[in-house]
């Protein structure tokens, strides 16, 4: 069996306005100013409390995590994030495919997971989801690896596909291959890691076959 682990931020879904704005509310709410768009874009895929001592070292994290929650969820109601283009093709292809599962690695809280496959309509297309819920922060290679035991499969047999550095770190350091996305939130020049690099979802099958053709 082969396993096909995607990132959901900045990799299906397009959720930066919402992160964005989210942030916004929090550090006004304490007090704070907001870092810059680049800066917030650059912590996209860490768990939150990771994310917020990056951004703001000296600042009362809970307090920071509450506040980013309780605005993510409202903007969350007003407007969904949209799936990117081509994702939703590239899920239906490789998930209708024979010996072949797909998972999520993701910072997103179960909560925040559920909502997206459900306004999406994406439910069962995923045989296992790991969430920052459960584990530590990316780049550990945790969530990689539980997938995989879900999954019952083997590192050789196992992709991990993402845009960020975080995304590409973790997926080596859990023994899988790796594609990065040009489209997403970290530059490609942080994505040096990445055994494949692609610009469109077009691309994402014959990449992937391209793992296991053989030599």
């Amino acid at each position: 069996m082969k396993l096909v682990i995607f990132d959901v931020d900045g990799t299906l879904v397009d959720s930066q306005m919402h992160i964005a704005g989210a942030m916004g509310f929090a550090f006004a709410s304490c007090g704070l100013t907001c870092p810059p768009h680049e800066a917030i874009l650059g912590i996209v895929g860490l768990s939150l409390p990771q994310a917020m001592a990056q951004l703001a070292p000296e600042a009362d994290h809970p307090r920071l995590v509450a506040a980013y929650k309780a605005s993510f969820t409202q903007l969350r109601a007003d407007a969904g994030s949209p799936l990117y283009p081509g994702a939703r093709a590239a899920i239906e292809a490789l998930a209708g495919r024979e010996r072949m599962f797909l998972g999520v690695a993701t910072g997103k809280s179960r909560r925040g997971l559920t909502h997206v496959l459900a306004a999406h309509e994406l439910n069962g297309y995923f045989v296992t989801t790991q969430v920052a819920d459960d584990h530590p922060s990316k780049p550990s290679p945790s969530m990689v690896l539980t997938a995989m035991r879900e999954a019952g499969t083997t590192p050789e047999n196992t992709v991990m596909i993402g845009d960020t550095s975080f995304d590409m770190e973790m997926g080596r350091a859990a023994g899988v291959h790796t594609i990065g996305v040009s489209w997403g939130y970290h530059p490609v020049t942080a994505l040096a890691a990445a055994d494949h690099l692609i610009d469109d979802f077009a691309a994402l099958p014959a990449t992937i076959d391209s793992l296991w053709s053989p030599s």
